[in-house]
């Protein structure tokens, strides 16, 4: 999944990776995406055992934020040949190699302080 989100964010980005868009709106669409992200998160952890429900938040975290550093590296990085001056010229990007591991671990203590056990599975 995280590898056919980060290809559409890329087709979405051409011409220049999002490079086209002033820095007011790229801040903008990042507060976006966060605003659809927390949700998301939120839903599906609520949806997990409160024994398993921070592993897996730090289990969305890596699957969500490692791949994508790769795959912007070898894009950014090597293949448009900015070396580790991507992480700075792309920082709309950079910044969800960070938010991830702090929302995730968020939405995980929001459900369990909002919902508690999931349903059906810590009951008894």
């Amino acid at each position: 999944m995280a590898t056919i989100a980060w290809l559409v964010f890329w087709v979405l980005g051409l011409p220049s990776y999002y490079q086209q868009y002033s820095p007011m709106f790229m801040a903008w669409f990042d507060v976006a995406l966060l605003a659809a992200i927390v949700p998301l998160l939120y839903h599906v952890l609520a949806r997990v055992r409160s024994t398993r429900r921070m592993i897996v938040a730090w289990l969305i975290a890596f699957y969500f934020t490692v791949p994508l550093v790769v795959y912007d590296w070898l894009y950014c990085g090597i293949y448009l040949g900015h070396g580790t001056a991507f992480l700075w010229r792309y920082w709309y990007i950079t910044v969800y190699y960070v938010i991830p591991w702090i929302v995730a671990p968020g939405a995980a203590v929001f459900a369990a302080k909002r919902r508690g056990p999931a349903p059906d599975q810590d009951a008894a």
